[in-house]
């Protein structure tokens, strides 16, 4: 089983904290670079302080010739079919084939809702026709569609992808959309989660994909791992606390980035390889730092943290 750990960027970022962040993304980009990362994360808020998951990921793709990278996760209830696979296939094509599409509802929040234009009820209908349209537009020549939501007559993407298959992978835990992933992903990398939470979501996944007529690689399993410098942010433990009330956060978020290698070697035992390991704090300014005045979320407080999620997780990639 080959394990590759990645890194998440983005959900960290609070309000005025967007001060320095173009500084921050070019510095976090070239350190995952640099010390051998497998990926780049970056997260999707329309609302919020964090950067564009397109324009991230194209910068990130410029700037780079090794990392791969991804969304964690795109919404894509609200977005036009055609133009998130003409984007998604240009990104994978100028960049060598390096990007890795990866697909969600979107968070239960007025505001992000109101952003994309689709009300909470109606986003799983609109991205069970959505995903395997785009499918289409990326492997078809020319492609008809007619639809509840959308009308194609002879609607052409091009260039392709140079992945083939472009593989899309989904997010989320509930049933539903495990059973949605086991119909229409390629891969499953859930957030906030247990190894025994991946082991029994592992199952319903391939079950269902199996009733599907479809079969999933089994090293197309992951998570995302999230961590914290200090206390946890009160926006994700009001989350959690709505999410998943029954769970002790301590369980799904390490105290610090000593002993993530252990998580992730529970989450291998599980049946997972493939991890974004990811602060929900900024990180403190190193001690040598602090003396001019800045506490966190400085270039050198990040670029700390990148080397020590390094030295504890990267001896585990195979």
């Amino acid at each position: 089983m080959r394990i590759r750990v990645g890194f998440g960027f983005g959900g960290s970022t609070g309000p005025g904290d967007e001060r320095g962040v173009d500084q921050i993304f070019a510095a976090v980009v070239d350190d995952l670079e640099r010390l051998g990362f497998d990926s780049l994360w970056v997260s999707e808020r329309a609302t919020g302080t964090t950067l564009d998951p397109m324009v991230a990921m194209a910068f990130a793709a410029g700037r780079t010739e090794r990392l791969k990278f991804g969304p964690a996760v795109m919404v894509l209830p609200g977005r036009n079919p055609v133009l998130c696979a003409k984007a998604l296939a240009s990104l994978d094509r100028v960049s060598g084939g390096r990007a890795l599409p990866a697909f969600g509802l979107g968070i239960a929040d007025a505001a992000e809702h109101q952003a994309f234009g689709v009300q909470r009820g109606d986003r799983a209908a609109w991205f069970d026709e959505a995903l395997p349209l785009i499918r289409r537009l990326w492997t078809e020549d020319v492609v008809d569609h007619d639809g509840d939501r959308f009308h194609l007559e002879g609607v052409r993407v091009q260039p392709k992808p140079i992945q083939d298959p472009f593989e899309v992978w989904l997010g989320g835990q509930a049933p539903s959309e495990l059973r949605r992933c086991g119909r229409l992903g390629d891969g499953w990398l859930p957030s906030f989660t247990t190894p025994s939470m991946v082991s029994d979501g592992i199952r319903l996944v391939s079950t269902t994909a199996t009733e599907h007529g479809r079969t999933i690689d089994p090293e197309h399993f992951g998570a995302l791992v999230p961590f914290v410098h200090g206390s946890m942010p009160e926006r994700f433990a009001a989350r959690l606390r709505v999410r998943q009330p029954e769970l002790d956060p301590r369980e799904v978020v390490a105290q610090g980035v000593a002993g993530i290698r252990s998580r992730l070697e529970a989450f291998v035992s599980a049946g997972a390889s493939k991890f974004v390991v990811f602060p929900l704090d900024e990180p403190p300014e190193p001690s040598s730092s602090r003396s001019t005045g800045n506490t966190s979320g400085g270039v050198d407080a990040w670029h700390a943290t990148i080397e020590d999620v390094a030295t504890e997780c990267l001896s585990l990639q195979s």
